[in-house]
């Protein structure tokens, strides 16, 4: 007989992870579904060279924390594991740019920012955001590219969701749970060693194994590790309901002794905008689903995004001190940019990094000739034993009205989500203000006669630039000809169906999206009944209308914790 929950989670990221944890709280009996391996403290990578904890490649034997994916408008960097992005990300929290709030794809049904206000303020709590409190080299310089812009005074530290310690400490003290009341586990502070994207490995980072997913283990929710949902589709033994097929990460061979099949009431797809729309598209194609919405894979988004960068040509200056991600500063209305960093040893991203040449006419000659003229710089470019040190990454975002267009197609090597430009302006192949900064950014970085260099993703010159936050493709609509979901984030077409991740963003954000994700999270899941209880939402389909929240019958956090519950009323 197959197993049954009440609700079934499709992923465990910030969206899952939150789900999970909220409707325990609300009585209901919850599995998560996690693709990923699951790992300690001590188990994540020492440096992005070892692959096979770093990497996730399932079909070369690796499941680590760092996955990548190419479409043909982008390609997409993403988190793996047990906590989803979480493992991998870099700490940043921010709310964002008033734009996303009135873009025109979801303004019309409710106002979002008056909406959203009291979860962030949740999302905020639970992640231990707070402002990275030190300058490094990496922010310096920064502050140099801001003030030959102009634009010194949009400088800042960024907010993280980092444990820190005393000012002027060495970092590594233990430190009882300083967020749930006790309900939490113990904790380290921060050693500043730049490590945050392959795995902290000192118990520092607030991932999601320290709060959200953590919280929910402790109220009774099941995980399972690399678990990957193959197929869902209506019960057929049942007048409600849903089947939920997995399979064996790890297995080789899709045998049907790694194949399991569970049921569910609910199931929730959060398996980042990536992994939900794969597999819906999928669902869709083969029937099982039939009825979701033809906007599926419409207004996704690439948080109009470029990653650049700029590299040292001695080690004189220590770039990876500091947090993955501590400053940002704005050169303009709409775009937004961060130094991130690696810790020492990681340089294996350097392989990924080009020569930075404008877009347009001609642009895959251009790049392969300055690619010929980088060649006396090689050991400057590719020196991968400082790489890490020398350089800073620029992690450039816009929130401007573009997207892309996903579908799926059917390959000798399975299913394949393919892309087309989409509503609004066309997704940036390159961003101009992006080269301008790191192009003064090598400049500051030169010194004692060499020059510092300025590069780019590999991929940008083939019309593919690099992405961090790939979100979108299951926007919110006021109905399933304008949305796939519903305003409570309900999936058009199907009672007892849910999308709750990166997915669901309906605009870019012109920032990290890892706070907004938390946040919608935490709004749907508070319209959710106590289990047992009638359901205050409209029925599927029903227009938008505002429901009170629903205070959880079983909280996991005491009331006087900084991280308690705190409805709006």
């Amino acid at each position: 007989m197959s197993q049954h929950f009440d609700v079934i989670v499709i992923g465990s990221g910030f969206g899952g992870s939150v789900s999970a944890l909220r409707l325990t709280e609300k009585g209901y009996d919850v599995a998560v579904m996690e693709a990923g391996a699951r790992f300690a403290d001590d188990n994540f990578p020492a440096t992005s060279w070892q692959a096979r904890k770093y990497l996730f490649a399932p079909a070369v034997g690796c499941y680590g924390i760092m996955r990548f994916d190419i479409v043909r408008d982008c390609m997409i960097v993403a988190g793996a594991g047990v906590g989803g992005g979480s493992l991998v990300y870099a700490n940043t929290l921010y709310q964002p740019l008033d734009p996303f709030y009135a873009d025109p794809s979801w303004a019309s049904i409710t106002d979002w920012k008056a909406e959203l206000a009291p979860y962030y303020d949740q999302a905020e709590r639970m992640l231990g955001v707070n402002e990275y409190p030190g300058r490094t080299p990496a922010d310096d310089l920064m502050l140099h590219v801001a003030t030959d812009m102009g634009v010194a005074d949009t400088f800042h530290n960024t907010r993280v969701g980092v444990l820190f310690g005393a000012p002027g400490g060495a970092g590594g003290e233990p430190v009882s749970d300083p967020y749930f009341g006790g309900a939490g586990p113990a904790r380290s502070t921060c050693t500043n060693c730049g490590e945050c994207m392959t795995g902290c490995r000192h118990n520092a980072k607030n991932t999601l194994v320290k709060n959200y997913l953590y919280l929910a283990e402790q109220n009774g929710a099941t995980v399972f590790p690399l678990t990957t949902a193959t197929r869902v589709r209506p019960r057929r033994d049942a007048s409600s309901g849903y089947e939920v097929t997995v399979r064996s990460t790890t297995a080789k061979a899709r045998r049907a002794s790694t194949v399991r099949t569970f049921t569910a009431d609910h199931v929730i797809f959060s398996a980042a905008s990536l992994g939900t729309q794969k597999l819906l598209h999928k669902l869709k194609a083969t029937g099982d689903l039939p009825h979701i919405s033809d906007r599926l894979g419409h207004l996704t988004r690439t948080n109009s995004e470029a990653i650049l960068g700029a590299i040292a040509p001695d080690r004189e200056i220590d770039y990876s001190q500091g947090v993955a991600i501590t400053s940002s500063f704005h050169p303009d209305s709409v775009t937004h940019v961060e130094p991130v960093r690696y810790g020492h040893g990681s340089s294996a991203i350097a392989i990924l990094q080009g020569a930075l040449v404008p877009g347009g006419a001609g642009v895959r000659r251009r790049w392969l000739g300055a690619m010929v003229r980088l060649l006396p710089k090689f050991r400057v470019v590719y020196g991968l034993r400082s790489w890490s040190e020398r350089t800073i990454i620029a992690l450039v975002m816009q929130a401007i009205d573009n997207s892309i267009t996903t579908s799926i197609r059917k390959t000798l090597f399975g299913w394949r989500l393919t892309s087309t430009q989409g509503h609004g302006a066309p997704n940036p192949t390159w961003l101009p203000v992006g080269h301008d900064v790191v192009r003064r950014m090598a400049v500051h970085m030169s010194r004692n006669g060499r020059s510092g260099v300025a590069g780019a993703s590999i991929t940008e010159p083939f019309g593919r630039p690099a992405t961090a936050h790939f979100i979108g493709g299951c926007a919110i609509g006021a109905t399933p000809e304008t949305g796939v979901i519903d305003a409570y984030q309900r999936l058009y077409g199907y009672d007892g169906l849910h999308v709750v991740d990166g997915s669901a963003i309906s605009a870019n954000l012109g920032v990290n999206p890892s706070l907004t994700i938390t946040a919608q999270a935490e709004r749907a899941m508070a319209f959710w009944p106590n289990k047992g209880e009638a359901d205050s939402r409209p029925p599927l389909g029903s227009p938008y209308r505002a429901v009170a929240a629903v205070e959880p019958k079983n909280p996991a956090v005491p009331s006087h914790a900084p991280a308690a519950l705190r409805l709006p009323h």
